[in-house]
C-alpha cells in the first residue's frame, strides 16, 4: 500500500468494480469469537514449538521445516520503502521495544516494506532517536545494516520476516514492477541481492516479490513487458538461484479478464495460469483487501452485504485455497474501523480466514496493515503516541492470532551485523502498595540481572482474580484475560547491569494478587 510519511492520505486506487459470484453467509457483526469455527475440514492446532527452519508448502499448507503446518499471523511494519530509509517510529521508541510489544500482542511474523533506494551505496536512514539510549546499535549503520538487525532481534525474539519489495523508489508506487528509472535488471539484481544476504538465516522466510501491480499489468496475456505471472516465474527463479530455501509470494493484479478489483488482489487467473518455478512448492499467493476507508467497492453496498463477502473472496482469492491449489495470505488489510461498513467488513474477513482454534496452521496466513499508526487511510495497531495499542481493532484478530515461532537464541545479524547480545536478563518484583476494596495500586521494580545493559524489557503476570488495570505509569502494557504484559518506554527501558527500573498502576476491583510473574530482557 503507498503510504506518505506521518498519515498523509495516498491517492485512493481506482476502484473498477465488476459482478462476482456470490456465496451466501450469514455473518456475525460484532468482534469474531476464538471459538466460531468451521468445523468443515478442521486440523489440529500446530504444535508449540512449530515453525523452525526454512518453510515449504504442500497443496494449500505451509509447512515448516519438520513438516508441521504452519500459519502467518502477522503485522506490517512499514518505513523502509519511504525517504525515512528505516521503519517509521524509531523516532518515538526503541525498535527492540516495539519488536517486544508486537510478540506480546500475539503477532508471530512482520513484512518490512522497502524499496529499491535502500540498496543503493550510501542510503542512510534519518528520523531515529538516539537519545537515552534508544536504538543505540543503530547509529552509525546505514539502511540494510539497520534492516539486519531489525531480521536479527525479530529473529531472536521468536518472529519471521517477510521482505516486501514495495516500490522501485521512495518516491511511490509502481503499476509494473519496473519504471524507466529502476529497470527490471536492477529489481531482479536486489532481489537476489536481500536472497543472498540472509541465506542461512531462516528468519527471512521469503520475498513478496513487488507490491500491488496494477493496470496496465496483466496475468497470462504473454506480453513480457505487461505479464506480471511471467515476470514472477523470472524474478521468482532467480531469487531461488541463490537461496532456493525461500518461500516466493506472489500478489495478483487489478483486473483479469475485464473484472477488476483492489490493486494486487485480483488472482481470479492463478487458475488458469499459475506461477510455475524452478524449486518445487515455494509459491504462496498474496491478496489484499480492503474497506471503505480506503475506497468504495460495489460489493459495499450490495443490499446483502456482509453474507456476499465470502463470494467475492472466493471469487478473486480464496478458491486457491479452497481448491487444495496452493497458500494463500493476505498480505494487507486494514481500515481506520470508523464506520459501520468497515466493522461488518472486518468482522466478515476474520470469520473467513478460519478461526486459529479450529484450524490450526490449515489455513489462510495474514499481515494486517499496520503496525504504524501513521497511515492515512488505515490507521495502525499502535495509536498516534506510538505505544498504545487499539485494543479494538487489535480484539478483532484475536480468534485468527496463531502459535509463535522458536526464537534463534542470539542476536547475531545478517549481512554482518554484530546484533543485540545474549546476555540480557532481568527479574522482577510485584507488590501491592495500596488496597481499598474496591479498587488497589501495586509497584512493580525491574532490576538488571545480567551481564550487559537492558535496552528494553517486559514483564509478564497472570492476576489470580477478576482484576483489570485501570491506569498504568512507566510502561505499555496489554491486558488479556488475566494475562498482563508490560514493555519499558523509551524512557525506561534502558537499565544498566545491577541497577533497576519501575512502574506501577491502579487496578479494579480490590485484592490484585498475581501468579507468575516473569521478566525478559533485551
Amino acid at each position: 500500500m503507498f503510504r506518505g510519511v506521518r498519515g498523509a492520505l495516498r491517492t485512493l486506487r481506482r476502484a473498477l468494480c465488476a459482478a462476482v459470484l456470490l456465496v451466501p453467509l450469514v455473518l456475525g457483526l460484532g468482534v469474531p469469537s476464538a471459538q466460531a469455527a468451521d468445523a468443515a475440514g478442521a486440523a489440529p492446532a500446530p504444535a508449540a514449538d512449530a515453525g523452525a527452519g526454512y518453510w515449504h508448502t504442500s497443496g494449500r499448507q505451509i509447512l515448516d521445516a519438520a513438516g508441521q503446518q504452519v500459519r502467518v499471523a502477522g503485522i506490517n511494519w512499514f518505513g523502509f520503502e519511504t525517504a525515512n530509509y528505516v521503519v517509521h517510529g524509531l523516532w518515538s521508541r526503541d525498535y527492540k521495544s516495539m519488536i517486544d510489544q508486537m510478540k506480546s500482542l500475539g503477532y508471530n511474523t512482520i513484512r518490512l516494506p522497502y524499496s529499491d533506494d535502500i540498496l543503493k551505496s550510501g542510503t542512510v536512514p534519518n528520523s531515529i532517536d538516539f537519545s537515552s539510549g534508544k536504538n543505540a546499535d543503530l547509529q552509525g549503520l546505514n539502511s540494510l545494516q539497520v534492516l539486519d538487525k531489525i531480521v536479527s532481534y525479530a529473529g531472536q525474539d521468536g518472529l519471521k520476516v517477510i521482505l516486501d519489495r514495495h516500490r522501485p523508489d521512495a518516491g511511490g508506487q509502481s503499476a509494473l514492477w519496473y519504471t524507466s528509472a529502476v529497470p527490471e535488471s536492477t529489481w531482479i539484481a536486489n532481489l537476489k541481492a536481500l536472497a543472498a544476504r540472509y541465506s542461512g538465516q531462516s528468519t527471512v522466510i521469503g520475498i513478496d516479490l513487488h507490491n500491488e501491480p496494477h493496470d496496465p499489468a496483466c496475468w497470462g496475456c504473454g506480453d513480457t513487458a505487461t505479464d506480471w505471472r511471467l515476470a514472477a516465474q523470472r524474478a521468482g527463479n532467480a531469487v531461488l538461484s541463490v537461496n532456493p530455501d525461500l518461500l516466493i509470494f506472489v500478489e495478483g493484479v487489478q483486473t483479469f479478464n475485464g473484472v477488476s478489483g483492489w490493486w494486487g488482489g485480483n488472482l481470479m487467473g492463478v487458475g488458469q495460469y499459475p506461477v510455475q518455478l524452478d524449486v518445487p512448492n515455494r509459491v504462496v499467493y498474496s491478496a489484499h483487501d480492503y474497506a471503505t476507508s480506503v475506497a468504495q467497492q460495489s460489493w459495499f453496498s450490495d443490499p446483502t452485504f456482509p453474507a456476499n463477502m465470502p463470494g467475492v473472496w472466493d471469487t478473486y482469492w480464496g478458491y486457491i485455497f479452497k481448491q487444495n491449489i496452493a497458500p494463500v495470505w493476505v498480505g494487507e488489510f486494514g481500515t481506520t474501523l470508523q464506520s459501520t461498513v468497515d466493522q461488518k467488513w472486518l468482522a466478515a474477513l476474520v470469520t473467513y480466514l478460519r478461526p486459529t482454534a479450529a484450524d490450526g496452521g490449515d489455513s489462510f496466513s495474514w499481515t494486517f496493515w499496520s503496525w504504524n499508526p501513521n497511515s492515512g487511510d488505515t490507521g495502525g495497531i499502535l495509536k498516534d503516541d506510538w505505544q498504545t495499542v487499539d485494543t479494538v481493532k487489535d480484539g478483532y484478530l484475536a480468534s485468527i492470532k496463531a502459535a509463535g515461532f522458536p526464537g534463534t537464541g542470539d542476536g547475531s545479524g545478517g549481512g554482518g551485523g554484530d546484533g543485540g547480545g545474549s546476555t540480557a536478563a532481568c527479574a522482577a518484583a510485584y507488590a501491592v502498595s495500596s488496597d481499598w476494596g474496591s479498587g488497589f495500586n501495586a509497584d512493580v521494580k525491574v532490576t538488571n540481572t545480567g551481564t550487559s545493559a537492558l535496552t528494553s524489557w517486559k514483564v509478564t503476570w497472570n492476576f489470580t482474580g477478576a482484576q483489570q488495570i485501570t491506569n498504568l505509569w512507566n510502561a505499555s502494557y496489554t491486558q488479556t484475560g488475566t494475562t498482563v504484559t508490560a514493555v519499558s518506554t523509551a524512557d525506561n527501558g534502558r537499565v544498566p547491569v545491577g541497577s533497576s527500573a519501575s512502574f506501577g498502576f491502579g487496578g479494579a476491583p480490590g485484592g490484585g494478587g498475581v501468579t507468575g510473574v516473569s521478566c525478559t530482557g533485551a
